[in-house]
C-alpha cells in the first residue's frame, strides 16, 4: 500500500493551484523524490543557468493571472450590459470593456503558449 502512495506522489511532482504552475515547472526533477537535484545560478560550459527557466515559470503564472482577470472583466462587462436598460452610454461602455477584455484574453492565451513552448524547449 505504501508503494502505491509513493508511486502516485512521484508521478505528480508538479501540482498546480488554480491553474498556476510552481516555480520549478521547467527544471529537471528527480522522479523518485520530486526534488530539484541541482540548481545552477551561474552558467557553466556544460549547461546554462536555471534562472531563465524560473523566470519563464513566473512569467507564465503572471500571464495566467492576466487571463483570469480578463475573464473577470468579461463577466463585469456582461453585468454592465445587462443592467444598462437601453442607456446608450452604458451600452457602449460595456461593449468597449468586453472588446478590450477579449483582446486581452487572446493576447494572454497566445503569450502563455509561447512561454510554455520556450520553457519546455529550454528545460529539456
Amino acid at each position: 500500500m505504501f508503494n502505491i502512495i509513493t508511486l502516485i506522489a512521484a508521478t505528480n511532482c508538479k501540482p498546480t493551484f488554480f491553474g498556476l504552475i510552481p516555480w520549478y515547472q521547467y527544471l529537471k526533477l528527480n522522479p523518485t523524490t520530486c526534488n530539484v537535484d541541482t540548481f545552477q545560478i551561474m552558467p557553466t560550459a556544460a549547461s546554462g543557468s536555471d534562472i531563465p527557466l524560473v523566470l519563464l515559470a513566473l512569467i507564465d503564472d503572471l500571464l495566467r493571472i492576466a487571463g483570469m482577470a480578463a475573464v473577470a472583466y468579461v463577466i463585469y462587462a456582461s453585468f454592465i450590459y445587462l443592467t444598462s436598460q437601453g442607456n446608450p452610454e452604458q451600452t457602449s461602455k460595456a461593449l468597449k470593456t468586453l472588446i478590450n477584455a477579449l483582446i486581452g484574453m487572446a493576447i494572454a492565451i497566445v503569450a502563455i503558449g509561447v512561454v510554455t513552448f520556450l520553457g519546455t524547449t529550454l528545460g529539456a
